[in-house]
């Protein structure tokens, strides 16, 4: 399986945790799960120059920094520096279930040490099964409970429970990077799905394409259309908490990109002004929980 939208954002978490002391987002494992892939996306990358940053001036190796720091990372890393953030208050708050939908190679489960959270990572069979793949063979140890599904499916629900999840346990739930390749209406049935088996308390997190949309929307836009991953809708905050309130949500937080920048990437800006990162333009970051 190739699915190279959730490969690039591994890459991104794996070339900036290797390029940086200091971190908005740390991963540690991302470049181990990648393997091979993490050089031959870094070719694609410095490849692909004139694409990404037509006209730039100077090395491959500075012009690949530019295509990271600029266009790559900063949706990645914020999002998932705030989803763990918010993670980490509701475990405190007594969350016992973790569930990742649409988990791609997503890295939590392979980091984590709190045995008394359950993990649940939800994606298409082919990509649970290339990921066990990775791990076996970097020889990393990952206690997650993979449940092969499609979320377009209702079965997924069902299979969920199947493999142990318990509806009246407190739950987390990450949703990020999927509200872009859903047309608004499978998003909304998406949302409604989940409220079903979540109990009072528990809590969903995710990113939403804005209708501000920017340079750098586009360009994800662009980048997502050569993956054959079109991006299908666009959200007002007022649409978004309509969505959430209908199916019992209530947004307990809500970031722009001034708040992004102000909360997650100041420190790495101030540690590093000659590679300067801002939070997207055109991305809005909810943290939502259930009545």
């Amino acid at each position: 399986m190739d699915n190279m939208t959730a490969k690039v954002s591994c890459f991104a978490r794996a070339y900036h945790y290797k390029n940086n002391s200091i971190h908005i987002f740390s991963d540690n494992i991302a470049e181990k799960l990648l393997g091979d892939d993490y050089n031959q996306i870094e070719k694609n990358m410095t490849d692909g120059l004139d694409f990404f940053c037509p006209g730039f001036k100077g090395t491959k190796e500075e012009g690949l920094r530019v295509i990271v720091d600029k266009q790559l990372s900063p949706s990645v890393l914020g999002r998932s520096a705030f989803c763990e953030d918010k993670l980490k208050a509701c475990v405190t708050n007594g969350c016992r279930q973790y569930v990742v939908f649409a988990a791609g190679y997503d890295t939590f489960s392979l980091r984590n040490s709190d045995e008394s959270l359950t993990v649940f990572e939800l994606d298409y069979p082919q990509m649970i099964e290339d990921k066990m793949e990775r791990i076996n063979k970097a020889r990393l140890t990952s206690a997650a409970i993979g449940v092969p599904c499609n979320l377009a499916d209702e079965a997924w629900k069902n299979k969920l429970l199947a493999h142990g999840y318990d509806k009246d346990i407190m739950a987390f739930g990450s949703l990020l990077g999927i509200s872009y390749y859903l047309k608004k209406v499978d998003f909304e049935q998406l949302v409604m799905s989940i409220s079903e088996i979540m109990s009072e308390g528990s809590a969903i997190c995710f990113d939403y394409p804005s209708v501000d949309e920017s340079a750098e929307t586009r360009k994800t836009q662009m980048l997502a259309s050569e993956a054959g991953e079109q991006m299908k809708a666009l959200y007002s905050y007022k649409e978004i908490d309509m969505i959430l309130d209908k199916y019992g949500f209530i947004i307990e937080e809500h970031l722009d990109k001034d708040d992004m920048a102000c909360r997650y990437f100041r420190e790495y800006n101030q540690a590093n002004p000659m590679h300067q990162m801002n939070a997207p333009v055109g991305v809005g970051y909810v943290y939502a929980v259930k009545r």
